[in-house]
Parts: C-alpha cells; structure tokens; sequence
C-alpha cells in the first residue's frame, strides 16, 4: 500500500540545519556534519526547528529508508555535542607488535613474527591515540568512527592458524552505546 508519509527530527536550538539539493549539512559552531541522501524518491526539508523527511509514494522499504535516515540524522546531531569514542586493545600471545601511526594509516609491525607490516587504513577526520597496547579512535561522526575501529580490527585477523591458539590481534573493547 503506497502512501504519503513524513517523519519529523527535532533539532536542538544551538544546532543549524540546512538542505542543498540531496545533502544534509547540520552545524554547530566551527564543527560541520554532511549526509547525503541517495533515495531519490525521499525529501528532506527544514521547518522550523525540526528536519521533516517525505515521500509521496511510500511503501514499507521507503519507510524503512526513512527512519534509517532519522537515525543517522540524531547520531549527527549527538556527534556535533559530545565525539564517538571506540577503545581497541591489542593482544598478543606469542610475538609482542608494535604500533605506530604514519599519516592516515596505522601500522601494525611483529604481528605474529610477521616481517611485512599489516596497515589499517584511518578514514579523514578520525583521531586515532596510540598509547601502548591501548587505541583510541575519536570522531564527531559515528560512522567513520566505528569503520576506522573496525579496519583496525579486520587488519589483524588470523588466517589458516588454529584461533584457539593464536588468539593475538586487536579487538574492540568498548564502543559508543555499549557498556562492557
């Protein structure tokens, strides 16, 4: 059954939110958040002081678009008032690695006595802290946050070994909305 269908955002006072085309910026001070919108049949708009996304012929997977939107839109906004903060934490059993950030790239050297060094790719406005086996990554933006953490944890999975037994590498430990 298609249908007309809106949701609304609110957004905070100190927060401004504009519209260009089929991209999403929101603002607060100095710092500036971007999303662009690539159902091309979903509308977004700004009154007053909330975001209303619109679609004139929505069915269940429209609606579905929608709110995954509306949720990406307050993660923006929680994002602008306090930084998505991912702690990794690096293990290791058999030979100790060493860490060290060159550019926007993390290297991982001695992974498993390894001579060739594995990278993690750091996506743009990532921090990453190094400080001895502990990593932090820092971002105003939950996504490239969490894909940075997780590039991270991908670049030291073990392969063709028995993961009972080589169990080193670099794990997630705590994440934004997850208390361990």
């Amino acid at each position: 059954m298609r249908e007309k269908f809106s949701e609304k955002v609110p957004l905070p006072a100190e927060v401004e939110c504009e519209v260009k085309g089929r991209k999403i910026v929101i603002k607060k001070g100095n710092q500036e958040i971007s999303k662009s919108i690539d159902v091309s049949s979903i509308r977004a708009k700004v009154e007053e002081n909330h975001l209303v996304f619109e679609c004139d012929d929505a069915n269940k997977n429209h609606i579905k678009v929608i709110r995954s939107y509306m949720a990406h839109v307050r993660n923006m906004i929680a994002g602008l008032h306090e930084p998505f903060v991912y702690t990794l934490q690096a293990a290791n059993v058999h030979f100790p690695m060493t860490l060290k950030i060159e550019g926007k790239k993390l290297l991982i050297n001695n992974f498993l006595g390894e001579k060739k060094p594995r990278i993690a790719e750091i996506v743009d406005n990532v921090n990453v802290d190094v400080k001895g086996q502990v990593i932090t990554v820092t971002s105003s933006e939950r996504e490239k946050a969490g894909q940075t953490a997780a590039n991270i944890e991908k670049a030291t999975k073990v392969r063709n070994r028995d993961r009972r037994v080589f169990q080193d590498g670099i794990y997630i430990t705590d994440k934004p909305g997850r208390n361990v």
